[in-house]
């Protein structure tokens, strides 16, 4: 069973930043890409960013290409997401995503396990 642990939501102004963190095993971050996704209410869960298992490579949406960063710290055994220049669309539960494999893909039914998810609140 893998365990992921989503820390870092609130709520903030646009033009703020936040960094969320997701707390995963050492074997999970070893094995599997990791990915952010959301949803905002009335909406479907959308993919946000992934990055492959050794770190190399980070894919992100359109959405948020040049304003959030994913990245991980193995000696941490954490995952983040870096979120800078918040906008109101941006509000949603954001949710921490180990992917069933290691390669990174950006559909969700890829991801086989998933947080509780963290609120995220960008006022205007």
């Amino acid at each position: 069973q893998v365990q992921l642990v989503e820390s870092g939501g609130g709520l903030v102004q646009a033009g703020d930043s936040l960094r969320l963190s997701c707390a995963a095993s050492e074997r999970t971050l070893r094995l599997k890409a990791m990915g952010w996704f959301r949803q905002a209410p009335t909406k479907e869960r959308e993919f946000v960013a992934a990055i492959t298992r050794s770190g190399s490579n980070t894919y992100y949406a359109h959405s948020v290409e040049g304003r959030f960063t994913i990245s991980k710290d193995n000696a941490k055994n954490t995952v983040y997401l870096q979120m800078n220049s918040l906008k109101p669309e941006d509000t949603a539960v954001y949710y921490c995503a180990a992917h069933r494999m290691a390669y990174v893909t950006m559909r969700i039914e890829d991801f086989g396990s998933w947080g509780q998810g963290t609120q995220v609140t960008v006022s205007s």
